[in-house]
Order: structure tokens, then C-alpha cells, then sequence
């Protein structure tokens, strides 16, 4: 078993792959902070373990204090290596799942991240057109070149603190279409206008800068990256969360044009639809060719939650049978503790081949094919919990109780921001490190969208419905 309380390594998603640089680098982190977490209602047993995720949201929350009330949530833990780095995808997550929760204290959170989702929105140093960027920075460090990076989330000009240092300066319409969705959800919750407006804002810079219409395949392209330049992928992924989007857009605001623009990113979506194995294809490099390999999971899981169709439902099981893992310390490269197991899914396809002789990139750890992606774990708990077909509740509690487990013995003695975490408290992304098969890896760091989908998992909180 390999010792990662030291190891350097980044924590990144496909959406964090398209800014204006790749060459991402891993240190720690340093800051001050404290919370106080709200306790969700529990009404689907999330019970203590529950409470401990908020805590830790919380935590991720209030990390730099000293930089004011206008702040995002730190993604991964400190000993991620990416300082104080608050991916937009994850911060849409948090304020889901403190809605999920269900009290005053995290409805009040949700309703600061969606504030300072809109002050990023309206306070970029660069544009003005409702777009947000990848992730931010919101506590001060310094780089490894010796750079330092003074400022929290607000500049000392006011302007959003873009996460430029990791070349996180891109739009990926899966971002933007996160942060609306909970924006419009925080709408529907608090009938404020300015949740209203933004989400519409989001809708319609992905309606002007992604839509395509003169591809055999259709649906919305990728986004823009650090400069600018749109990108020719089309994401399954991205499209079913434009399918969650615009159906809340159009229950908002009542304008059937949110109608005519979900169906449009559905159509793709359906269009990659493979009958004979009962899964979707992760989507096209040219609008033209389907791409029939990786085969990621949230392609299986987002799209039941999204789409509402029966007759796809084969999904889940395609992703419970084919991407189904057992991490423990006995395999190849595990991080698992001796005498400790967890099971769940994999990332992809490519993820159970993975060549656990070569590191998942230059200066990373080898893979494990067998490491848990909690995240993933969580999509498909909850949609089994969705669908409660025979035999879904036993094997979702099943999942449910791999994360919980990891939740209390996973992680243990990581920060964010430098000050410890409430005791138990967050979900690793991964049990051991994963080779995606995107060119990038998930690593046991203790993580915002992972707790935050486990919440919702655990409160049977669909964020994709519309």
C-alpha cells in the first residue's frame, strides 16, 4: 500500500481540462477557518453520517474567514495540491446538496454560494456576458515558483479571483449548467429574482456560445477555453445537464423557448443511445463520429435522473454490472488500509484497464483498476434509489454504507484551508488513485462534490429533475 499523507497530486475533472494551460501542479495549501454545520433532516437515514457532510461543506465553506462573506467552497483538501481552488461544478453541488439538508443554517449557506456564483458572474475581469469561469481562487498562497497569490475569492479590484495559476479559465457549458441549475433551484426555493436572472443568464450563454445546428449529431458543443476559442467536442454528459437545466428554466420563467432548447440537447443526448448494450456513448470529437470508447459512468446515472425514460433504464445496470469495484489493500497500488474494504463503481471503462505499471501522468502515483470513485458511487445510489426496482434498495443502502464507511476512516488528518476538519467529516473522491482514462486521475483526497453527492444520495434529492 502506498502513503499518500505526503504525496503530491491533483485532484482534476474533465471540466477542469480547458483552460488556457494543462500543466497543472500539486502543493499544499495554507489558511485559517471554522464552521458551523447545519444537520440535514435525515428523512432518508442519512442520520449522523449526513450531519458529518454537511459539516465538512461547511468546513470548505469558511475556510479563509479573513477574506470576507463573499466567498466560494475550497473543492478538495489541502493535500490535493491545489491550494485553494473552488471549482464552479462543485460549488453548484454544495449549494444542491444544502438544500437537500434541509435546515436554516444550510439553507443560508446555499443562498451565500449562489450570491457569490452571481458576484463571479457579474465581476469578471474579463467579460461581461454571463459566463462563469472553471474555478476560482479563495484564500491566498503562494505558487511554486514563488508567485504569490494575496487575494481571497473578491480581488483587491473587485473582480472574481479567476483561477489562472492551474490555467482554470475556461467555459464548459457542464459547469455553466450546474451553477444554473442551482441557481434555479435556489429561484424555485427563495422566489428571489437574482437567482432567477442568473440561471437565464447561464441559459443563454450556453444557448449562444454551445448550440449547433449544422452537425448530423447536434445537441451543444463543449464551451470556450482560457482564450476564447470554442471547442469542437460535444459532451452526453453536458448535454443531459442542459436537459436538467432549460426544463427548470422553463419551469421558471414560463417561456417555451427553454422547451425547444431542452428537447435540442435531448436529441443528442438519445442519439447516443446504444440499444444492444443498454448504455450511452460518452459523445463525439466532431459532431459526426459517435465515440465508442471510454465509457464513462455518469453518462449511465445523469441520464436516468434527467431524461425520466423507462425504456433507458438499462443504464444502471449496465454501469452496476460493468463498472462495479472492490478496493482493498491486497490490490495493486491500493491506498485501503489493511483490513479495510469498499465497493462502488469506477469511473469508466477504460478505468478497469488501466496499466497499473505506469503512473496515470508524469509525477502521479500508479493506478488502482479496482479504486472506488465515490462520486460515481453516489450517482448511482441515488438513482437506484429513483427507479426502486427489485433489489435497488438493498444494493443502493449497499453503496450507500461503502461511502459512509469511507466518510469516518478515509482521510483522516487532512485540512482545508490548514485548520483541521470536523472529526469525520467528508468523502474522499476515490479510495486509490484512478486512471479515468480522460487523461486525468481522482485521488483520496477528501472532496466537495463527492460529500455533496453523497448527500443528495442520501436525502433522495434528484438535482437533475426538472
Amino acid at each position: 500500500m502506498t502513503d499518500f499523507s505526503d504525496r503530491q497530486g491533483p485532484a482534476l475533472s474533465r471540466r477542469g481540462l480547458i483552460g488556457a494551460g494543462l500543466g497543472a501542479a500539486v502543493l499544499t495549501a495554507a489558511g485559517a477557518g471554522t464552521a458551523q454545520a447545519g444537520v440535514p433532516s435525515g428523512g432518508n437515514g442519512a442520520g449522523s453520517a449526513g450531519r458529518r457532510a454537511v459539516a465538512f461543506l461547511a468546513a470548505a465553506m469558511d475556510a479563509y474567514p479573513e477574506q470576507g462573506p463573499v466567498r466560494l467552497a475550497q473543492s478538495y483538501t489541502d493535500q490535493a495540491g491545489l491550494f485553494s481552488t473552488a471549482f464552479t461544478y462543485d460549488n453548484g453541488l454544495a449549494i444542491l446538496a444544502l438544500l437537500a439538508a434541509r435546515t436554516p443554517d444550510a439553507h443560508a449557506r446555499a443562498i451565500a454560494l449562489g450570491d457569490a456564483l452571481l458576484y463571479a458572474q457579474a465581476h469578471d475581469p474579463a467579460h461581461d456576458d454571463g459566463r462563469l469561469r472553471q474555478a476560482y481562487n479563495v484564500g491566498p498562497y503562494t505558487f511554486y515558483d514563488g508567485t504569490p497569490q494575496p487575494d481571497g475569492f473578491v480581488r483587491a479590484d473587485g473582480t472574481a479571483n479567476v483561477g489562472t495559476q492551474f490555467g482554470f479559465t475556461g467555459t464548459a457549458v457542464g459547469d455553466m449548467a450546474w451553477a444554473g441549475i442551482a441557481l434555479a433551484t435556489l429561484a424555485g426555493r427563495t422566489g428571489k429574482r437574482r437567482f432567477r436572472d442568473g440561471a437565464v443568464r447561464i441559459g443563454e450563454w450556453i444557448e449562444r456560445n454551445g448550440r449547433t445546428d449544422d452537425e448530423p449529431l447536434g445537441g451543444y458543443k463543449f464551451g470556450v477555453d482560457g482564450s476564447g476559442a470554442k471547442l469542437p467536442f460535444t459532451s452526453t454528459e453536458h448535454n443531459t445537464d442542459l436537459v436538467g437545466l432549460f426544463g427548470r428554466l422553463a419551469r421558471l420563467t414560463g417561456d417555451r423557448v427553454w422547451r425547444e432548447r431542452r428537447a435540442h440537447a435531448r436529441a443528442f443526448v438519445e442519439r447516443m443511445w446504444e440499444a444492444d448494450g443498454g448504455f450511452f456513448y460518452t459523445g463525439t470529437n466532431d459532431g459526426v463520429t459517435v465515440n465508442r470508447s471510454p465509457i464513462p459512468e455518469d453518462t449511465q446515472t445523469w441520464t436516468y435522473l434527467a431524461l425520466d425514460a423507462r425504456s433507458r433504464a438499462r443504464s444502471l445496470d449496465w454501469a452496476a454490472r460493468h463498472l462495479a469495484v472492490t478496493d482493498h489493500a491486497g490490490r495493486p497500488n491500493s491506498t485501503v488500509p489493511a483490513g479495510q474494504s469498499y465497493e462502488g463503481v469506477t469511473f469508466s471503462s477504460a478505468s478497469l484497464l488501466a496499466d497499473e505499471d505506469r503512473p496515470i501522468a508524469d509525477g502521479q502515483p500508479k493506478p488502482d483498476r479496482n479504486g472506488v470513485w465515490f462520486e460515481g458511487t453516489a450517482h448511482l445510489a441515488l438513482c437506484l434509489r429513483e427507479r426502486h426496482g427489485r433489489g435497488d434498495a438493498a444494493r443502493a443502502r449497499r453503496l450507500l454504507d461503502s461511502i459512509e464507511r469511507a466518510q469516518d476512516r478515509l482521510g483522516d488528518g487532512q485540512t482545508v484551508g490548514g485548520r483541521a476538519l470536523p472529526a469525520r467529516s467528508g468523502v474522499v473522491s476515490a479510495t486509490s488513485p484512478i486512471d479515468t482514462g480522460f487523461g486525468f486521475g481522482y485521488y483520496p483526497y477528501r472532496h466537495l462534490g463527492a460529500t455533496a453527492w453523497y448527500v443528495m444520495a442520501a436525502e433522495r434529492f434528484n438535482p437533475l429533475s426538472a
